[in-house]
């Protein structure tokens, strides 16, 4: 049972106590996070979200109902001390500690509440599985690291605040419950009661909204909006997720990118204190997709991708032969100092590119005396194989890999597998942060499957003025107004500029495999808007989630999100998805039926 506060009321967070408080009367409130019993003396360290401060309690000068008391308390007991702060003895003082130097001498304990032994300790450093930490996640927020993401998350939100309303725009909220309009990802859903038979669907992203904003001359909009996609997870992906959404008009592409260097410059100061060099690195698709097998390139190490299809164009070697042939490339990397990998380590890059649908990997060591080494050796004449590792400045000690395929299959491959090197070498270094804005994206992506053109990005996005006849002759071919900002690998955040031409955007939607009437279906009330006079408008989302996690040093945006799901978008602690009452179901209409099983012949 725990007491009342009546008559308590805290003064200080823990860490706010100090030296120069000693002499005064505080009042503290938090979690246990352990107790010394050392006779006579028992020491409390009391925890708050800003960390831990010692309170003591001296069984030779208190009264016995205070020590007794403070004898019973366990580790995430919830108390308040009352009591008056005093200098730690001469070689007590914790240097590691902020409230090292001092500690609180008790006058008064009231335990507020009682608790069970915890799941795991709330501490940084453990060994737990997240399946635990999620189930018990309002106790894994405790541990110091998580109070330090959220917080840093909270303060990155008021920057991001304050800066944009600082350059003039306006922070609009747009609608939860809005029109299905899947493209991409798989919306989720949610019936109307009012409306049998009819849905509504969560926002991918405000795009539509906000464009829509910009027909209504708000011309600079903003929000850290809450977007949902119902797809399959990864470490910085979650079915719900924030975005940093924003829309301007009557600008071009350098108006879009010089506002958010800026703000990423001013994100970085404020709450890491780096500098940002601006203007940053820009680099086309093509380039990046050529030098780093990747739309979205670490360049913080090299490693890149060279075509070496002409040096072997005339080999009998059946996997080189047969991807030339196809129309595909030859392309290498060169591990510098990784010769000296085992069979068994290089084996297993093997197996790694074989997730990104390459059909294997051939290699060439070159040895500290320069002779060289190769699986494929057979296949090619000495000079052959040394003209490979000139080809990629090739010393002793290096490891030349070789992916041989499609074209995207080999860049998918070796973009990964850079990657993955790198992380096993540890070429990087925290706090090495590397931005780049990547541009001049392909405007469409060939869908085999459906066997119809998909957006790169999405389908309001403006072709660059140059290509725009090519939306008649060879739509492959056009680029878009499209960029991504980039940091150490990860895609930050992205944007265009949109159209804002209703016969345009009607084409565009042609090309994508929708009818006339289908079109005006999903997107009537934009092609409407767009009869009334639109500004030349674009814009940007960042994934605010992901900033925090690259910002904050974590693996996972799950560490910066305070409730996360987990891989199959679930959430342990609530056991979210479940079932409904029956009842509800029959309000909204909705009967289950069970999915037939099918067995294969």
């Amino acid at each position: 049972m725990g007491e009342a506060m009546t008559g308590l009321k805290r003064s200080h967070m823990c860490c706010d106590v100090s030296e120069n408080l000693i002499g005064s009367e505080v009042t503290v409130m938090g979690w246990v996070q352990r107790r010394r019993d050392l006779g006579q003396l028992i020491f409390i360290a009391l925890r708050d979200r800003t960390g831990i401060v010692q309170a003591v309690v001296d069984g030779n000068n208190s009264d016995k109902e205070l020590f007794n008391k403070a004898e019973t308390i366990r580790s995430e007991y919830v108390v308040a001390i009352r009591g008056k702060v005093a200098p730690r003895t001469e070689g007590n003082v914790n240097k590691n500690m902020k409230t090292g130097a001092i500690e609180i001498i008790a006058d008064e304990l009231r335990i507020l509440s009682e608790s069970e032994t915890t799941p795991f300790q709330v501490e940084d450093e453990i060994t737990v599985k997240d399946d635990l930490r999620l189930k018990y996640r309002y106790i894994d927020l405790r541990r110091p690291c998580q109070f330090k993401n959220i917080e840093m998350r909270h303060r990155t939100a008021q920057v991001i605040r304050k800066f944009l309303s600082d350059e003039g725009f306006l922070e609009i909220e747009t609608p939860m419950l809005g029109k299905s309009t899947p493209e991409g990802a798989r919306d989720y859903i949610v019936p109307s009661r009012v409306h049998p038979g009819s849905f509504y669907g969560l926002p991918q992203s405000p795009q539509l909204f906000k464009q829509l904003l910009m027909v209504s001359g708000m011309d600079k909009y903003f929000q850290i909006a809450k977007c949902f996609r119902d797809e399959d997870l990864r470490a910085d992906r979650q079915p719900e997720f924030t975005q940093v959404d924003m829309e301007l008009s009557f600008v071009d592409v350098d108006d879009i990118l010089d506002v958010n260097e800026r703000l990423i410059k001013k994100v970085f100061k404020e709450i890491l204190d780096v500098d940002v060099q601006i203007p940053l690195q820009r680099m086309k698709y093509a380039e990046a997709m050529t030098r780093f097998g990747s739309d979205k390139p670490d360049v913080r190490f090299g490693m890149e991708l060279h075509d070496i299809t002409e040096i072997v164009k005339d080999t009998e070697f059946v996997v080189f032969k047969n991807a030339i042939e196809a129309g595909g490339s030859v392309r290498a990397i060169n591990a510098e100092g990784c010769g000296h990998y085992p069979r068994k380590q290089i084996d297993s890059l093997v197996e790694f590119v074989k997730t990104y649908k390459a059909k294997g990997l051939a290699w060439i060591v070159v040895n500290d005396d320069g002779s060289l080494k190769s699986q494929i050796a057979k296949f090619f004449t000495p000079e052959k194989l040394q003209e490979i590792v000139s080809a990629l400045d090739g010393k002793p000690g290096d490891l030349i890999l070789i992916c041989a395929d499609k074209d995207k299959v080999v860049f998918d491959s070796l973009g990964a597998l850079r990657c993955e090197i790198a992380k096993r070498q540890n070429l990087t270094k925290p706090g090495d942060f590397r931005f780049l804005w990547v541009t001049e994206f392909p405007m469409f992506e060939w869908d085999e499957e459906e066997n119809r053109y998909v957006a790169e990005h999405h389908p309001f996005t403006c072709p660059m003025d140059e290509d725009l006849e090519l939306l008649d002759t060879d739509p492959s071919k056009v680029r878009a107004k499209a960029y991504d900002m980039v940091l150490n690998g990860f895609e930050l955040g992205g944007g265009s500029i949109r159209i804002h031409r209703r016969d345009i955007q009607q084409k565009i939607f042609n090309l994508l495999g929708f009818s006339d009437e289908s079109a005006q279906e999903r997107f009537g009330f934009l092609l409407d808007a767009f009869k009334y006079g639109v500004p030349p408008h674009g814009g940007l989302a960042f994934g605010f989630d992901r900033i925090i996690m690259l910002m904050s040093g974590a693996t996972s945006i799950r560490d910066v999100i305070a409730f996360p799901k987990v891989k199959d978008a679930s959430c342990p602690m609530t056991n979210a998805p479940d079932v409904v009452d029956q009842k509800q179901l029959d309000e909204l209409g909705i009967a289950i039926v069970a999915k037939e099983e099918t067995t294969e012949e």
